[in-house]
């Protein structure tokens, strides 16, 4: 489980006692999660924000031993070391028509978004709309990630 201090960043973000800068824009929360550390997050955004919800499943699903991190030769681990990795989605993606907002949930892995998060933003033309990244660690920030999806982002 995520540390009470990385959790509750996340969630103050968007506590309903902040005045959400969205609101009455039609919004979808999308995330990542393998552990439901950031499915937690997500749910919570959903339910703060009046939001739809989509779960990124991966079309392979992740071991334990593929979230082996201190594993060299682990999935998450050769993936982060391929600059052009992109693990497949399970199933259709969703319409992002209509939604002015897309939250956009995934756990910190190697200091970086997982690969599975650049396959969902490079499916879609995000132009036009307002994307908010949230991220869960047990031990890092938001650090680059988002910066680094936005440079794939069209």
């Amino acid at each position: 489980m995520e540390s009470p201090a990385v959790l509750s960043a996340a969630l103050s973000a968007v506590s309903p006692a902040t005045p959400n800068l969205v609101s009455g824009k039609k919004s979808i929360v999308a995330y990542f999660s393998c552990t439901d550390n950031t499915k937690t997050v997500a749910e919570y955004i959903k339910e703060s924000t009046a939001s739809d919800i989509y779960r990124i499943q991966p079309s392979e699903p992740y071991t334990s031993a593929d979230l082996d991190y201190n594993n060299l030769d682990s999935r998450t681990s050769r993936e982060n070391r391929d600059a052009t990795a992109r693990p497949g989605i399970s199933g259709s993606l969703p319409s992002l028509d209509g939604y002015e907002v897309v939250y956009l949930g995934y756990p910190i892995w190697h200091g970086q978004a997982p690969k599975i998060m650049y396959t969902f933003v490079e499916s879609y033309d995000l132009s036009g709309k307002i994307i908010i990244p949230f991220c869960t660690s047990a031990s890092s920030g938001i650090g680059a990630s988002a910066t680094n999806l936005q440079t794939v982002t069209r």
